[in-house]
């Protein structure tokens, strides 16, 4: 299966053109550290591009403070990793090994530079990404995550941590290796989150530790964006690509992960161009990554709770908090959800035995536990399968007699012949049970009503639209998706019936419920916002 970025150990090392090192000498300046001298610290924004021209620079471990790992950036190599893009924070911290020199240019002077610069560019990224894919397979970071297993909050930091593919360590309570004991012990043996070497978050959620490592971006300075993005699922991210390659001023507000809804799929085999499948994470974090090359920019978790339209026809969205960010047009991507089951004491349990997603994070609390997937669509099929690989047994629950209305074919195929996977047809869960934690669940099926032992539960049930933001600016249908095009007496099938507001994906009425058509959609909506801001008075907007 496809995954984020090349491996680190096996790329081959190719120094910057020297075509390309002149251009940065021409653009940035020179800086001397002594040995032992802090370069950057973990927490610090990634506001320049650092190039080695002499000595050597390490890895720092942010704990011991030891050098952490063999490898080292000498002469010809440079700092950075994918969170570069989108003015991260460092995850950790680099010093100089040696006296050392270094050539560094302000980080939007090389993001220009990248643009004009196509073969730069390219180099770049790829050892960015290849970084950021090595940071998260060995958890190097300077955020540490302790009892996520035993904390709903814990985990809420680390489901946005995994999702949005950005290094941590997990570490158990009862863990007895040295690392585990001193966090344990900073952390006065409770579930929590530790930033840094000492710093333990009070009432740990996932917006504080974006703050930290800059994700929750300064939005809200005086700036009005071409088009305010709201929604990170695949719809949203390819309006993010196309947006920026046309030269749009363009945000992107998300408010758990980049992926939605299709990020919380294992698999996706169907899509064009991954025939051994890519994780729903992982193929819309590509899109994220091109996105981020042209210019736009992310905010997450960030929640928009209202949009109102001023006077002069630009559009104003209320952001948890009372934040308020403002735009020339919005384009609505916000998808959809699993509803909730209408059962007693589900909402208690969430995050300590029921999850609305199958991830890796999730699959680790499936161990010597039987799993149990509610859900007919091929979302609920592909957790199933991922999901068998670590679970005593995989219960898949399903209202109706078939699969076939519902889920592919060849996924159904593949539940039926799994010997780990059991389908049971014309049932319902209808009570669960545990304290604090799930313990088990209750099923009422053709063979009457009986009590099954489970820690995991997973829930992919139908999907409702998130369209309570809008305020009433655009017309919804019955259900609550967004009504465009003919319907509302457009031209084009994406614009709603207030100029201005465009909506595509999962959450526009009518539309095909499949991630390559969410894809094909924001990417075409592009045209016809660069065709409305164009015509606007006012001139392109710029950050």
């Amino acid at each position: 299966m496809e995954a984020l970025g090349e491996n680190l150990e096996t790329m081959p090392r190719v120094p910057l053109a020297e075509s390309h090192v002149a251009a940065l000498h021409r653009i940035g300046s020179e800086c001397s550290y002594a040995a032992g001298e802090v370069v950057v610290e973990a927490g610090d924004p990634m506001d320049r591009f650092v190039y080695v021209l002499e000595g050597e620079i390490e890895v720092v471990d942010p704990w011991s403070r030891e050098r952490l790992m063999d490898s080292s950036l000498g002469p010809t190599q440079f700092m950075g990793e994918i969170g570069f893009l989108n003015a991260g924070a460092n995850i950790l911290p680099m010093r100089a090994a040696k006296p050392t020199r270094t050539l560094e240019v302000p980080r939007l002077a090389m993001l220009e530079l990248m643009a004009r610069v196509p073969e730069l560019s390219d180099h770049v990224i790829r050892v960015f990404s290849a970084r950021r894919r090595r940071q998260f397979e060995l958890n190097n970071s300077a955020v540490k995550l302790i009892g996520a297993d035993q904390d709903a909050a814990v985990q809420k930091v680390e489901q946005f941590l995994s999702r949005n593919r950005i290094p941590f360590q997990s570490l158990d309570l009862d863990g007895s290796d040295s690392a585990s004991i001193a966090a344990c012990t900073l952390a006065e043996n409770r579930p929590g989150v530790i930033l840094g070497k000492d710093r333990v978050l009070d009432d740990p959620t996932p917006r504080k530790v974006a703050q930290y490592l800059h994700l929750d971006l300064d939005v809200c300075r005086e700036t009005l964006y071409d088009v305010l993005i709201v929604g990170g699922g695949p719809a949203g991210v390819a309006a993010a690509v196309y947006a920026g390659s046309e030269g749009l001023c363009a945000l992107a507000i998300e408010d758990t992960a980049i992926g939605g809804q299709a990020g919380t799929s294992s698999r996706i085999e169907n899509y064009m161009g991954f025939p051994t499948g890519i994780s729903g994470a992982d193929l819309v974090y590509r899109g994220q990554i091109q996105a981020m090359k042209f210019g736009t920019r992310f905010a997450m978790p960030r929640t928009v709770e209202a949009l109102v339209r001023r006077d002069d026809g630009s559009f104003c969205a209320r952001l948890d908090d009372g934040d308020e960010v403002c735009a020339k047009s919005v384009l609505v991507a916000t998808g959809v959800q699993y509803r909730r089951l209408p059962i007693d004491r589900l909402e208690e349990l969430e995050g300590a035995g029921v999850f609305y997603a199958a991830t890796d994070m999730e699959a680790r609390f499936c161990r010597n536990t039987e799993a149990v997937v509610i859900g007919g669509g091929n979302s609920a099929g592909q957790a199933a399968m991922y999901l068998s690989r670590t679970a005593k047994h995989v219960h898949v629950v399903v209202r109706g007699d078939s699969l076939a209305a519902s889920m592919s074919n060849y996924l159904t195929r593949r539940l039926e012949a799994d010997p780990g996977i059991t389908i049971h047809y014309n049932t319902q869960v209808t009570a669960l049970k545990g304290e604090g934690h799930l313990e088990g669940v209750t099923f009422d099926g053709p063979a009457g009503t009986r009590d099954m032992a489970t820690r995991a539960l997973f829930v992919m049930i139908g999907a409702a639209p998130n369209t309570q933001w809008l305020s009433g600016l655009v017309g919804t249908d019955a259900k609550g998706f967004v009504k465009t095009g003919a319907e509302v007496g457009r031209e084009t099938p994406y614009e709603t019936g207030t100029d201005g507001i465009f909506a595509v994906g999962d959450v526009r009425s009518g539309s095909v419920k499949r991630v390559a058509s969410a894809v094909g959609e924001g990417s075409v909506v592009v045209s016809r916002i660069w065709d409305y801001v164009d015509r606007l008075p006012a001139p392109a907007s710029a950050v």
